[in-house]
C-alpha cells in the first residue's frame, strides 16, 4: 500500500501544478513586468488620438521587441512560458498583417508572414506537448477514482512528460535555436521599420478587418456541416462493412477536427485585431465585448482541439500504454468524448453569437466606435 500511496501523492502534485500552470498560461493576456525587470507585455492596441498607420507599425515593432526579448532575456526561467507568450505575440503578429493586408500587397504580406509562421513552428513542439500533458491532467482529475490508480495512466502521463522535456530542450532551450528565431524577428523588425503605409484614417484596416470576420464566419458554417456530418454511435466490430464503416467514421471525424481547429486561428485572429483597436474608454465597450467573446469562443476551441490530440494518442495502438488496461482505455475515451460533444455545441452557440452580423454591417459597428 505504501507504494501506492507515494505513487498517488505524486500524481495529485503534478495534476495540481499542471493545472494552475495551464490557466495561468491560458490567461495571461495583460501580464505585466515584475520588479526582478523581466519585460513587460506592451499594450497591444491603438492609443487615444493615433494615427492608424503609425499606431499600428508601433505595435507591430512592440511585439516584435516583446518576442525577440523573451527568446533572448530570458531563457532559463520558465520554457513553457516564454514559449506560450512568444508564439502568442507571433499570432498578434499575424493577425495584424492581415489586418493591413491590402495595404501590404500580396508580395509583402507573403513575405513576412511566411516569416513569422516559420518562427512560431520552431517553438510550436514544445507547447504541444506540454498541452497535452496538461489536458490529461485534468482529465484525472474529473474523475480520479478511475484514473489515479492507474497504472496505464501513470505510464501515458510518464511519457508524455519525456516528450515535453524533450520538446521544450530543443525549442526555447537550445541556444541555436533561440538564436535563430531571433535573427529572423529582427530582420522582419527591420523591414517593417521601411514600411511606407498611408495613413488613411480607418480606410486602412477595413478591408482586412472585413475579411478577418467574414472568414471566421465562413469557418464557423464549415466547422458546423462538419460536426453535424459525424456519425454518433458505436459501429458493429465485425465484417468488411463494419470495418469500412469504421475508417469512413473517423475520417469524417478527422475532417471536424481541422475544420474546428482552423476556425479557431479565424477567431484568434478576430479578437487580435479588434483588441487593437481598442483605444480604451467608454465608447469602445462594444469592441471589448466582442473581444472577450472571441476569447471565450477561442478557449472553448483550444480544449476541444487539445482532447482531440490527447484522444489520437489514447487510441494509438503503438504507445502500448493500455495494453493491460482495455477498461480504463474505455473510460477515459467516453469521458474525452463526452467533453468534447460539449464543447463543440457551446463553441457553436457562442460562434452564432460572435457572428450574428453580416461582414459589412460588423467593420460599420466597429467604425462608429472609433
Amino acid at each position: 500500500m505504501a507504494p501506492l500511496a507515494g505513487a498517488l501523492a505524486v500524481v495529485g502534485v503534478g495534476v495540481a501544478v499542471a493545472l494552475a500552470k495551464g490557466q495561468l498560461e491560458r490567461r495571461a493576456d495583460r501580464t505585466k513586468g515584475d520588479p526582478r525587470g523581466r519585460p513587460r507585455n506592451r499594450r497591444p492596441a491603438l492609443l487615444p488620438g493615433e494615427p492608424y498607420a503609425e499606431g499600428l507599425r508601433r505595435v507591430i515593432l512592440g511585439q516584435l521587441d516583446l518576442a525577440v526579448e523573451l527568446i533572448e532575456r530570458y531563457p532559463a526561467e520558465s520554457g513553457e512560458r516564454t514559449v506560450h507568450e512568444t508564439r502568442k505575440a507571433l499570432k498578434r503578429l499575424r493577425a495584424l498583417l492581415v489586418l493591413l493586408r491590402a495595404e501590404l500587397g500580396a508580395k509583402r504580406y507573403t513575405r513576412e508572414n511566411a516569416a513569422l509562421r516559420d518562427c512560431g513552428r520552431r517553438l510550436a513542439g514544445a507547447r504541444d506537448a506540454e498541452v497535452m500533458l496538461g489536458t490529461l491532467d485534468s482529465l484525472i482529475r474529473r474523475d480520479p477514482s478511475h484514473f489515479m490508480r492507474s497504472a496505464a495512466v501513470r505510464t501515458l502521463r510518464a511519457q508524455l512528460l519525456a516528450e515535453r522535456d524533450a520538446a521544450a530542450a530543443h525549442a526555447i532551450h537550445d541556444a541555436r535555436v533561440r538564436s535563430e528565431v531571433a535573427i529572423e524577428l529582427r530582420a522582419v523588425r527591420a523591414r517593417v521599420v521601411r514600411w511606407e503605409l498611408r495613413e488613411r484614417g480607418f480606410r486602412l484596416l477595413a478591408p482586412g478587418l472585413e475579411g478577418i470576420y467574414k472568414r471566421g464566419r465562413g469557418r464557423m458554417r464549415i466547422a458546423r456541416r462538419r460536426a453535424a456530418a459525424e456519425p454518433p454511435g458505436k459501429e458493429r466490430r465485425r465484417g468488411k462493412r463494419s470495418r469500412r464503416a469504421r475508417k469512413d467514421k473517423r475520417a469524417r471525424q478527422g475532417q471536424s477536427v481541422e475544420a474546428l481547429h482552423v476556425w479557431r486561428k479565424r477567431v484568434k485572429e478576430l479578437r487580435y485585431a479588434v483588441e487593437t483597436l481598442d483605444r480604451g474608454g467608454k465608447a469602445y465597450r462594444p469592441l471589448r465585448r466582442v473581444a472577450r467573446r472571441a476569447d471565450r469562443l477561442g478557449e472553448m476551441l483550444g480544449e476541444e482541439h487539445d482532447l482531440a490530440l490527447l484522444e489520437a494518442r489514447v487510441r494509438d495502438k503503438r504507445s502500448r500504454a493500455f495494453a493491460g488496461e482495455r477498461k480504463v482505455r474505455k473510460r477515459l475515451l467516453a469521458l474525452i468524448a463526452a467533453r468534447r460533444r460539449k464543447l463543440r455545441r457551446r463553441a457553436l452557440r457562442e460562434g452564432e453569437r460572435l457572428y450574428r452580423r453580416p461582414p459589412r454591417r460588423f467593420v460599420r459597428r466597429v467604425k462608429r466606435a472609433r
